[in-house]
């Protein structure tokens, strides 16, 4: 899908960033948690899927919070009426006359908010992981934490933010990966001090007298594990929006991206009336193994010290590859790496860079790239004939040389990568193969 154009609404003097995808019958406006980043959000693959899914059955509207993100910084801490009012900015500047508005984590109460006060621009409204009340725990809503608490919290968040995120709380079942990259957006999305003023801002949250007077069609989700948000705080939003569906869904992780599927096709079916077909776990994919050559004499020439300070560089300089490629680490073994990339271009190029950068450490890297028909599965690494092929590919490789199946190299014709014949070879357990030494 073609990104839309990141362009601003004006809400009193404050400029609010937001970009719109998509072309369905009815528009769709996120409101997202506390922080967001246009940009950085089409960064991880999980996340552009997310906005993808979304946009396949709406147009879609997302925006950053003034504060946050692309829009205006410095703009000091607003209450949730004017946050709203930036949402009805968005809205007038796109063109919006009535939306459905999918709000998640801090977002659900300005979500809330926005359809109780503008039922006549409400179509519908889907909420997951949020609250009605943030502090302050009583007999009515006993989920609150004390203002002691969140002040603690606060604190803790901007000590380790975008480094030693709370994602224990947040995220406990993502992978190595995305917690790296989730630092990264978190970082150019807010600063310290931001966050650290967002989370205080927002312990003064109390939307429940505002639930029953909500008309537009809602649909209430939340994970059975949520830590942030609890079950039992969806359930009570639920039962007080007259009328709204509530839920449950399987899983632990507060955001919404990791797993978005399950997320994305309740909020589809709810408002088209229509449900997803389940989508296959398998999927047309490039793979790329690297390792080091002469590993184990290299390891006893150095010392096991030494040995072990430059491994740790070869995978700091990899991981720059992966991530400046948009390569996915799936595994790490000793020296070796399996990632996996959604184009096979810019596998063969990551594999280029990462060899040209080990030269510069006094490694020789040799790697293997195929295309090929994946499976997977949420939660488990990607299996099938094509990783093999990958695998065996490689272990074909001589130092310094990034070697490529037929397949592979026909499929990035007209790419400006430059290949010399390397014969057929029989790879085991995979039958033969065509292979070129991509330059």
């Amino acid at each position: 899908m073609a990104r839309g154009v990141v362009r601003y609404a004006k809400s009193g003097d404050v400029n609010i960033a937001y970009e719109v995808t998509g072309s369905g019958p009815f528009d769709l406006v996120v409101v997202s948690g506390f922080v967001s980043h246009l940009d950085k959000e089409w960064e991880h693959p999980d996340v552009a899927r997310f906005i993808e899914r979304l946009s396949s059955f709406a147009r879609l509207i997302r925006f950053d919070k003034r504060g946050t993100g692309l829009s205006d910084r410095g703009v000091g801490l607003p209450d949730l009426e004017t946050r709203m009012d930036d949402v009805r900015a968005v809205m007038d500047a796109a063109g919006s006359e009535e939306a459905a508005l999918f709000g998640y984590s801090e977002g659900g109460p300005m979500a809330t908010l926005f359809a109780a006060t503008y039922p006549e621009r409400t179509r519908a409204l889907a909420l997951y992981g949020t609250y009605a009340k943030r502090m302050n725990p009583d007999e009515d809503y006993p989920w609150a934490a004390t203002w002691e608490e969140r002040q603690q919290y606060a604190a803790e968040i901007e000590s380790g933010w975008g480094v030693d995120f709370d994602f224990d709380r947040m995220a406990p079942s993502v992978d190595a990966s995305f917690v790296r990259w989730a630092g990264e957006y978190f970082r150019a999305a807010a600063s310290p001090a931001a966050a650290r003023d967002l989370i205080l801002m927002n312990s003064q949250i109390d939307v429940r007298d505002v639930l029953p007077t909500i008309q537009a069609p809602t649909i209430v989700l939340h994970r059975t594990g949520d830590v942030d948000a609890r079950v039992d705080e969806g359930r009570y939003i639920a039962e007080r929006i007259p009328g709204a569906r509530f839920v449950e869904l399987d899983g632990d992780v507060h955001i919404p991206w990791w797993n978005g599927e399950q997320i994305v096709a309740e909020i589809e079916e709810f408002m088209t009336g229509v449900r997803p077909t389940a989508e296959s776990d398998r999927v047309l994919a490039t793979v790329l193994f690297t390792d080091v050559v002469g590993s184990t004499e290299r390891a006893r020439e150095l010392g096991d010290s030494s040995w072990a300070r430059l491994i740790d560089e070869h995978h700091q300089l990899v991981r720059r590859e992966l991530q400046r490629f948009g390569g996915e680490e799936i595994d790490t073994a000793g020296d070796g790496f399996l990632a996996l990339f959604d184009g096979p271009a810019r596998a063969i190029r990551c594999g280029l860079a990462i060899c040209n950068d080990m030269r510069g450490i006094g490694l020789d890297v040799r790697a293997g790239v195929h295309t090929g028909e994946v499976e997977r599965p949420r939660g488990a690494a990607p299996r099938g004939i094509a990783v093999h092929v990958g695998a065996r590919v490689a272990a074909q490789a001589g130092g310094g040389e990034v070697l490529v199946s037929a397949t592979t190299r026909d499929l990035v014709a007209g790419s400006g990568i430059a290949f010399e014949e390397r014969g057929v070879a029989e790879l085991k357990g995979v039958g033969t193969r065509e292979l070129f030494a991509a330059r």
